[in-house]
Order: C-alpha cells, then structure tokens, then sequence
C-alpha cells in the first residue's frame, strides 16, 4: 500500500510517498511543488494541480493523507490562500480516484515525535533518522508532508484513519445551516440543505 503525504500550501507543497504499513515503511519518493509568488493566482494553482497529478501518474499511490487547515489563522489571507491550493490538491487527488484523509498539524507532530508541538527543525530530524538519510529533508515541507503519510499509516494499524467529512471540522455557521436543514425536502442533496439553510437563517 502506497500513502500520498501532502503539506499544502500555495508557493511550496510538500509530498512524500510511503509504502506499507508496518513498523518499517519505505520512503518512495519525496519532493516539493513550487508556485511563483510572480505568476497570478490562477496559474499558481493551475501548476499545483498539474504537479500533483504528476506525482499521483508517476508513483501510483493508493490514498493521500494532507495536513488539514488550522482553526484559526492571524492573518486571513494566508488562510484563503492555502485554502485554495488545498482545494486543487484534493481535486487532483479525487479526479485520480483516490481516497483522501486530513489530519491536524497536531496530531501529525505527535504521531511522529510524541508531542503535538514539535519544532520543524525536530520533525526533520525524526524522519531523517525514520528512513536513514544523509541529512534532514529540505525545505521542511517536505519533512511534514512524509509526516502526514506516516501518520495515516499509524491511524490505519490502529484501525482509525481520519476524513475530511467529520462536521466537527467545519464553521459554525455551516454546523448550524446542516442542522436546521436535515428534514429538507426530498431529493434536495445534502448540499442543497446547506445553501437553503444558510439562506433562509434569520
């Protein structure tokens, strides 16, 4: 079994492919996507899109595993931003018929080192010694995105992989629109509710 680690973000993206899911897996391939901060928006995740699905044809994972959002961000948007390169990522993944799994910067950091406030220099350094290399990956996106696989590949020996479905994760507005609109009229789709729930809200 081959994982698809990703740390999303908008000018560098992380990947790593891992294989197996025992004590010792195998590092396949591990990399980072670049997208110019000089070219416009669209283009950027149009190169992030298309790198990804590279990877996905060349190494033929079966799943990927991407860092999911923080709650809360100083600066908005750098949320919005990663928000994006986000969305293209999952699309390249789901487009290429693969399952995808989020999980909390947090719960990544633990899973690697045994604490959820790890330093990057200390992540790097954990999965340099995990796969005895000659020195700690570079840039440290790249460190978190292998983390991100071997995590998943944890969550699976224990028999409780993460979704990005969970409704705990999403805003509470969203929360409240879903709720409200659960006894929709029949045939409406769940995201129809939604945008009738939010619509309707007073």
């Amino acid at each position: 079994m081959r994982i698809l680690g990703i740390d999303p973000g908008l000018s560098f993206t992380g990947y790593g492919v891992v294989e197996g899911v025992s004590s010792k897996p195998n590092l396949v391939e591990a990399g980072v996507l670049k997208s110019p901060a000089s070219q416009p928006l669209h283009r950027r995740l149009k190169d992030l899109h298309e790198g990804l699905v590279e990877v996905i044809e060349k190494n033929h994972p079966d799943m990927m595993a991407i860092e999911a959002l923080f709650s809360n961000y100083r600066h908005p948007t750098s949320a919005i931003q990663m928000a994006h390169a986000r969305g293209v990522l999952i699309l390249a993944a789901s487009q290429n018929g693969l399952s995808v799994y989020d999980y909390p910067p947090a719960r990544v950091k633990k899973a690697l080192t045994g604490t959820g406030r790890a330093t990057k220099e200390q992540m790097q350094s954990m999965i340099q010694s995990i796969f005895a290399l000659e020195k700690p990956p570079e840039p440290p996106d790249v460190a978190d995105a292998i983390a991100v696989a071997l995590c998943h590949q944890e969550a699976i020996r224990e028999g409780r992989p993460a979704t990005g479905s969970k409704k705990k994760s999403l805003p509470g507005p969203i929360l409240d629109a879903i709720s409200k609109s659960e006894g929709g009229r029949k045939g409406q789709s769940p995201l129809d509710k939604v945008i009738e729930g939010i619509l309707t809200k007073k």
